[in-house]
């Protein structure tokens, strides 16, 4: 394999920072900041289709990925289980599909899947193409498809025929052809929808396409546009591209410690960071096992581990503590194979750090992460105390003395908001910003890749308070950007709350979260009504159904008010909310 130098092509950075388009319609990175991160050996060059080629090349009669194993309950087939030469396969038919369609290099294409073995060739087919990718959650229907589908106008959108009772072929078929017109609909799945292409025949493909174009692909080119909810009402995309993507999964390999053929088992869709970088990528370049898990059933989860011998997984801190507090339940399972969990969008509780490390040999990795890049890794080899791993993070950047390749490629700040000054005092809470190898350039917009999200030294504005532990460690403190987290999954409470107050009874709207043991948080709305109405919840979600939002974004409480708490400035004080009567 040899190593792409970082790309010459001149305009970029004013392409990109001045709101314009790359060539070809594909946006890079910025020159300089390639350059630096060259230099300073931070991204290598190698492309997502570099890593799966060394792959196939040294393991291709090895098993590379397999299906849930209730995939037959929820799609009505057969649980798959491919070795890295029939993925390969897999991957060439989609490419002679996506040339066979008209797409042309840097179209988007749009996929919404469920944890599958498709949705991995999907992933690599786009890599080995040269288009850009857009996965989205199964969870999102009408509403959210009708934000997202106009601002990457894709040439194709991937899905299903039904995935547990939902029509998506369906569903995406209406949504192409109100906000994307010019896009294929293709599905996997026995009675294909009319007007939509039935995947099921592609089958395996000797023939090797390359990329659309004949081009080499640049490791820079973006490569896939994931979904985040900020304060904003819309979704934001989040491009990211292959070194981004390589790096993402060098550094959790060396975090998870998985060696070649070992089985990760990856419990997220393939939406977002988490599972691409947390899982997908350093399965790539382990050649491990990949085993797909869809949607999270603890008892299907468990046999997974044991079947599969899985040795990493990524599990929310809630079902941790849940297992940890009902040890009849790991009586009657085998999880001797785990070595280490990934575990993360909630504060770790000290107790159950402690219990899995003392209990079952376990290290719980304690990981703090944003689509954008945002990422701080406490591993068992930063922190060794499980009580230390459960409360802080590294000040990755500020040190030398981290064990760990993220620890040297990674910067962080932590700023007083108000005044913008450095926080230099331990105690003191400011917000996290960062840069580094993981970082993304700005967020997806039709006219260019929008850069207000950086300060001026160039750090990421994560809007997530720290505090300054000591000259080694941060503690999380809480989110400036109010975002709700439900298992995992942010929910943008602008979002919900557009919607709340369009119901004729509604007055006024907010939303915020409410803790939960199983989830880590719930949506509660809180409504001042019009004289003389009543709602009850029943009748708030009926009427959200109805506009289509996405079934985890509901609220399931519901507050009545005579007024929103308010500033002098009009604007709703929201750490009032959950004080609300």
């Amino acid at each position: 394999m040899t190593t792409q130098k970082p790309s010459s092509s001149g305009g970029f950075l004013s392409a990109l920072f001045g709101g314009g388009k790359a060539k070809g319609g594909i946006p890079l990175s910025p020159p300089a900041r390639v350059k630096d991160y060259y230099k300073r050996g931070w991204w290598t060059g190698r492309t997502v289709d570099d890593v799966f080629r060394e792959a196939v090349a040294e393991s291709g009669d090895d098993p590379a990925i397999v299906d849930p194993l209730n995939r037959a309950d929820l799609l009505g087939s057969e649980p798959q289980r491919w070795s890295f030469g029939e993925l390969n396969g897999r991957v060439n038919a989609l490419c002679e599909w996506f040339a066979a369609q008209g797409l042309k290099r840097g179209d988007r294409v749009v996929m919404q899947l469920p944890n599958i073995v498709e949705g991995v060739a999907v992933f690599l087919a786009c890599a080995r193409s040269g288009l850009i990718l857009s996965p989205v959650a199964v969870q999102y229907r009408k509403h959210e498809l009708a934000q997202i589908l106009p601002l990457i106008e894709p040439k194709a959108f991937l899905t299903v025929t039904s995935f547990a009772g939902h029509p998506y072929a369906e569903g995406a078929l209406a949504a192409c052809a109100a906000h994307a017109p010019d896009a294929v609909v293709g599905c996997w799945g026995d009675n294909a929808s009319e007007g939509a292409v039935s995947l099921d025949s592609l089958g395996a493909s000797d023939a090797d396409s390359g990329p659309l174009g004949g081009k080499d692909i640049d490791p820079n080119e973006v490569l896939t546009i994931c979904w985040t909810s900020g304060t904003e009402s819309a979704p934001k995309g989040v491009p990211r591209h292959h070194n981004h993507w390589v790096f993402n999964g060098e550094i959790m390999l060396e975090a998870a410690t998985v060696k070649k053929g070992e089985a990760f088992l990856s419990p997220f869709p393939m939406i977002n960071i988490a599972s691409i970088g947390g899982m997908v990528m350093p399965w790539l370049i382990a050649k491990g096992v990949l085993v797909q898990h869809h949607p999270f059933d603890l008892g299907v989860f468990l046999r997974q581990i044991a079947q599969e011998k899985v040795v990493y997984t990524l599990v929310p801190p809630a079902v941790l503590n849940q297992l940890l507090k009902a040890p009849e339940i790991l009586e009657k399972a085998d999880i001797s194979s785990v070595r280490r969990v990934a575990s993360g969008s909630a504060p770790l509780a000290p107790w159950m750090v402690k219990g899995w490390q003392e209990e079952h040999g376990v290290t719980v990795i304690n990981v703090f992460g944003s689509n954008e890049g945002a990422s701080l890794v406490t591993t068992g080899e930063i922190a060794p105390d499980p009580e230390t791993r459960a409360a802080y993070f590294p000040r990755f950047g500020d040190s030398d003395v981290w064990p760990s390749r993220v620890g040297t490629s990674v910067r962080t700040r932590l700023v007083d908001p108000e005044t913008e000054k450095d926080i230099k005092k331990p105690g003191e809470k400011g917000e996290l910003r960062i840069d580094g190898a993981m970082t993304f350039d700005g967020y997806w917009r039709k006219d260019g890749i929008d850069t207000s999200c950086f300060d001026k030294k160039g750090y990421f504005r994560t809007g997530d308070l720290f505090e300054l532990v000591d000259d080694k460690f941060y503690r999380f403190v809480g989110r400036s950007k109010e975002i709700i987290i439900r298992g995992g999954v942010n929910i943008s409470p602008a979002e919900v709350e557009a919607l709340v107050e369009s119901h004729p009874a509604v007055r006024e709207a907010a939303c915020a979260s409410y803790p939960d043991e199983r989830l880590g948080e719930r949506v509660c709305a809180v409504v001042a009504l019009h004289e003389g109405q009543s709602l009850t919840l029943e009748e708030l979600t009926a009427f959200l159904k109805e506009k289509e939002l996405a079934v985890y974004k509901l609220p399931e409480k519901l507050k009545t008010v005579d007024a929103l708490p308010r500033n002098s400035l009009g604007k709703v004080v929201r750490r009032e909310l959950n004080e609300a009567p």
